[in-house]
């Protein structure tokens, strides 16, 4: 994806019902990634600052303004907004989290409604979107497999991998390499996020280098999508769903 269309779709993606404005022109899968990744990076700049606000919204809260409510003054997930609430309120995350997944145990029926509320507005962190989530990190793998199967190429998956001597090991190591574009690669690795510059830099220094100075070469998928000018380190290749028209080629020893 061009990097100004990119900016400016991410940019437009404030609020879950943003997403409406986009379906048709862009895939599910692309807008619900590209906010999940938007949401969880703002979280992180901001947890502590909000965190700070617990004993304020814990008194709001009891004076009646409702989750969903503080989740808006205070711009933050539903779900999160109320694990500050509950946990100030002496809640252990353990009990929150579990309330979450079955709101009926509550003894309250008003506070397991709010519960419910917040669930089905949040979109990033409800059982339902942690289970989004997993369903594209399998589909991402199973086209990866999918591809490196139907031209023959065999590998080792990460769960092949798991009790071997490697501290780090990718999603497919190659048997033998191949040529993909005319560059040789040992492994590939399917990604079911985005590929912006922040995730690539992150990808890139927790796994993908790692990975060149154990297997050399290789190939990081980022199915939903990538930016068109990401700046790779050695060794490293990018695509995204386009692979699949790609076709590999046997590696012969001193082609390149």
């Amino acid at each position: 994806m061009d990097y100004l269309e990119y900016k400016e779709l991410y940019n437009s993606l404030r609020r879950p019902s943003d997403l409406e404005k986009h379906k048709g022109r862009y895939d599910d899968r692309l807008l619900d990634t590209l906010y999940t990744q938007k949401t969880s990076r703002e979280v992180k700049k901001k947890f502590y600052i909000v965190k700070q606000n617990a004993p304020r919204m814990l008194k709001e809260w009891r004076k009646g303004k409702t989750i969903l409510q503080l989740a808006d003054k205070y711009r933050f997930p539903p779900i999160l907004t109320a694990m500050l609430i509950f946990t100030e309120d002496g809640t252990p995350k353990k009990e929150f989290w579990a309330a979450v997944n079955d709101p009926d145990s509550l003894e309250s029926p008003e506070v397991a409604e709010e519960v419910r509320e917040a669930v089905e507005e949040d979109i990033v962190y409800s059982p339902e979107a942690n289970q989004r989530q997993k369903e594209r990190g399998i589909w991402g793998e199973n086209l990866t497999h999918e591809w490196l199967d139907g031209q023959g190429i065999t590998y080792r998956t990460e769960n092949d991998l798991r009790d071997t001597e490697f501290t780090k090991t990718p999603d497919c190591l190659l048997d033998k390499p191949v040529v993909y574009k005319g560059h040789k690669i040992c492994w590939v690795e399917s990604k079911a996020s985005f590929g912006d510059n922040t995730e690539f830099k992150y990808n890139s220094r927790k796994q993908l280098i790692p990975y060149t100075e154990l297997f050399g070469p290789g190939l990081v998928v980022y199915w939903v999508g990538c930016l068109d000018d990401l700046e790779c380190p050695k060794d490293i290749y990018v695509s995204d769903i386009s692979v699949l028209d790609v076709k590999l080629e046997d590696y012969v020893e001193d082609q390149e």
